[in-house]
């Protein structure tokens, strides 16, 4: 049996461990032969170490065809994150991994650690023709383990030289880190950041999104990037209806202030074993909103707590959602976040050098 009694441990938020969707069996801990020391530790002390693990994809750069994003290539250098917010829709991947996508997507993160040679090698391949490639469209190009790692600046670094266009959208401010990158791709046109904000709410976004950057640090992150002449677009992502719907005029008038561009937002997705995961969560953290909140999201899911039907999935469908739409658009246009981003510029291409010299492949 799987491991659904809920846990508390530093600094995660997944405090169930849904059965992996893909395996018929489970693993279930022996209490009645002693605990783990970690396990001795009461609730709230109990630590759970991230592990890293090589990715040994020969491929970077991927393709979509889904009609609700803007992007049509994508490319992500880890798997798993560290940020582990609740109500992630990338854990069920962790699942075909042969994890689960409670603990084990926050804790065991695996690592493209040839991303930037990978990279280029797509990059010159004859058939490639350049168009805008979304950083982290999964999970997050920022999460803790960049800071060791670095492999979002070395995929930056290829793209300078090589002029490619570029969005990136992130929860983290360690995006300062590379604003000597960021500031030219920005003066060719070559750069567009997303920086996503779920509430201003330090305490919520401490259980919620533990190990993300705080709400004010996002703030920050906006008016430096902002000043450095990258254009921003804020997301209010997710909007959880009967938890943070009501912050939405507040976190856009703080993005606009911040120097933001202009704003989307994605309405709450819980697919497979998100559901559970973010359920236990909301008992566990806001009990006196449950209820509320899973009837609201019900209401905007056709009775359903998910709906993955594209063209409603993002928004959500029904009179609650048509709300937080008219609601998120009214104060986009009172305060001008409802301009379109900046084009990028595909012209300037040209493929980046590759080891030793070699020309271009195939």
């Amino acid at each position: 049996m799987p491991d659904e009694t809920p846990h508390r441990y530093v600094a995660r938020a997944a405090t169930v461990n849904p059965p992996n969707r893909f395996e018929h069996s489970r693993q279930e801990a022996d209490h009645e032969h002693g605990f783990a020391e970690d396990e001795q530790l009461p609730g709230e002390r109990r630590k759970v170490e991230t592990e890293f693990l090589p990715d040994r994809a020969e491929t970077l750069i991927r393709e979509n065809d889904s009609p609700d994003v803007s992007f049509r290539f994508s490319l992500n250098a880890y798997r798993g994150c560290e940020h582990g917010c609740v109500y992630c829709y990338a854990r069920p991947g962790h699942e075909t991994l042969g994890m689960n996508a409670g603990l084990d997507f926050e804790t065991r993160v695996l690592v493209k650690f040839d991303a930037a040679r990978i990279l280029r090698r797509e990059l010159n391949k004859k058939k490639w023709q350049p168009e805008p490639i979304m950083i982290s469209g999964v999970t997050d190009c920022y999460q803790p383990a960049e800071r060791r790692f670095r492999l979002t600046r070395g995929i930056l670094e290829v793209l300078l030289e090589a002029e490619h266009p570029l969005t990136m959208i992130t929860k983290n401010s360690l995006i300062l880190r590379d604003l000597d990158l960021l500031r030219p791709l920005a003066e060719r046109k070559l750069v567009g950041v997303g920086i996503s904000i779920t509430t201003l709410d330090a305490d919520l976004a401490r259980t919620m999104e533990p190990r993300t950057a705080t709400p004010a640090a996002k703030l920050r992150a906006i008016r430096e990037l902002t000043s450095a002449g990258v254009s921003v677009r804020v997301m209010v992502a997710p909007i959880i209806p009967g938890l943070n719907d009501h912050e939405v005029p507040a976190i856009l008038a703080a993005a606009k202030a911040a120097g933001a561009h202009n704003a989307g937002y994605v309405m709450l997705r819980l697919p497979w074993a998100v559901a559970p995961i973010f359920s236990a969560w909301l008992l566990e953290h806001r009990p006196l909103q449950a209820d509320k909140v899973e009837s609201l999201l019900r209401e905007v899911r056709g009775g359903k707590l998910y709906d993955a039907e594209f063209g409603q999935r993002m928004t959500g469908t029904g009179p609650y959602a048509d709300s937080v739409r008219t609601t998120f658009q009214a104060f986009c246009r009172k305060l001008g976040l409802d301009q379109p981003s900046p084009a990028l510029d595909c012209s300037r291409f040209r493929p980046p050098r590759l080891p030793g010299g070699q020309g271009q492949l195939f």
